[in-house]
């Protein structure tokens, strides 16, 4: 969590602790702040405040969505995070070779089209606002996972999606908060039974200080938006071609978040490199974390028709707001002392 955000999260607990669903006056003052924390969001994300369910995250998110399109038909691009692509029951629509959904393969038919904003993996930007234009031209409803994109790119526009999922911990908030925009603030189904809370869609207590933390952590970030770039990135790439001048960049030349980067490397396992590197100081990993323990679990490689070799050879690094050119260029010489080790 940002400084922020921890602030706030405190702050509401001290103050705002009460069930924002009962009638005394302290529990009417934690709905208004509630309401309050709603509204803001909406703004940051150009969306109706009613049409903000808040959940526990993008996978609740997903989750709920998918379970309320049951067996209607749906189709998600190749490329989908687990919580998408495990409940949605879809069609797969094919990725080019730079990781850019195909748009030639959009359908013309379907109840709802869902695609992610930016790649969990490969930090590739999908061209959503065309496929969006596209999907309501042909009468599609579109969802997209804009879990990655928030809080790393300007997210004003992401509100006129249909459907829009997100998580507070990709972007300096509190992990177990996040939020389903709906197509309308009268669309009005239940994700969980047995309460009014969040206009009879999700009952159980809301998370107040949670929400409040999550809100402020997105206002913080929004604000920073502009000084982000991808020259630490890049740099970083450089310094390690110095001594691996055969590793790949995945989708190099597609349109990326600044802060991501997957890397294919000649040789060596990825988990003996992550062992190495952790060992080291350095938090690295080897794709969507939802997907750890899978056998070549990368999904962009897969949907890529990647060998399965590489598929074991891959690794996925990503800084953030305050990851200095410093921060990144010790991680590409500690993987030169990695590889001199595992060369042996």
């Amino acid at each position: 969590m940002c400084a922020a955000a921890q602030e706030a999260w405190l702050k509401a607990n001290r103050n705002h602790w009460y069930n924002a669903s009962s009638l005394y006056k302290e529990a009417a003052a934690t709905s208004q702040h509630l309401d309050a924390a709603r509204e803001r969001l909406a703004e940051l994300l150009g969306c109706d405040a009613m049409r903000i369910v808040f959940t526990s995250g993008a996978t609740e998110a997903n989750n709920s969505l998918f379970s309320h399109f049951g067996d209607k038909r749906c189709h998600i691009s190749a490329i989908e995070h687990p919580s998408v692509r495990v409940p949605a029951r879809a069609e797969a629509i094919p990725v080019s070779a730079d990781g850019i959904l195909d748009m030639n393969h959009l359908p013309l038919q379907s109840d709802l089209v869902s695609v992610m904003a930016a790649n969990n993996e490969s930090g590739v930007i999908q061209p959503w606002k065309q496929i969006m234009k596209t999907c309501r031209d042909r009468g599609i409803a579109f969802h997209s996972d804009a879990t990655q994109w928030i809080g790393k790119l300007e997210a004003s526009e992401l509100g006129q999606c249909d459907y829009l999922s997100g998580s507070a911990h990709k972007f300096g908030g509190p992990k177990g908060c996040g939020f389903l925009v709906l197509r309308d603030e009268e669309e009005s189904w239940a994700f969980l039974r047995g309460g009014p809370q969040e206009n009879r869609r999700r009952a159980g207590t809301e998370n107040y200080p949670a929400i409040e933390a999550m809100v402020t952590a997105l206002e913080h970030v929004t604000q920073r938006l502009p000084e982000m770039n991808s020259a630490h990135r890049d740099a970083f790439v450089k310094r390690v071609r110095t001594f691996l001048p055969n590793v790949e960049v995945v989708n190099e030349d597609a349109p990326r978040l600044w802060n991501t980067v997957m890397l294919v490397m000649p040789r060596h396992d990825n988990r003996r490199w992550l062992a190495r590197l952790s060992q080291a100081g350095f938090a690295v990993s080897t794709g969507s974390a939802c997907s750890s323990g899978v056998e070549g679990s990368s999904v962009v490689l897969q949907a890529l028709g990647t060998a399965p070799d590489a598929l074991k050879r891959t690794l996925r690094v990503s800084g953030g707001w305050d990851t200095t050119l410093q921060e990144w260029i010790s991680l590409a010489d500690a993987m030169r002392e990695v590889l001199s080790s595992l060369d042996r």
